[in-house]
């Protein structure tokens, strides 16, 4: 499974799991990534996010 954010790969039985109310759902390999999705930041800008 991927981080819907950095796209690093999660381990299984880590990470956090954000289900929205209209029925989608990311997968975050830790609090900063889901920190700064949930602010709708542009992973473009940080250089340790994989997803470019």
């Amino acid at each position: 499974m991927k981080c819907s954010f950095c796209g690093s790969e999660i381990r299984r039985g880590t990470g956090i799991m954000y289900a929205k109310n209209d029925g989608t759902v990311y997968n975050f390999c830790s609090r900063r990534c889901m920190t700064y999705m949930i602010m709708k930041k542009d992973q473009r800008k940080f250089k340790w996010a994989r997803n470019k």
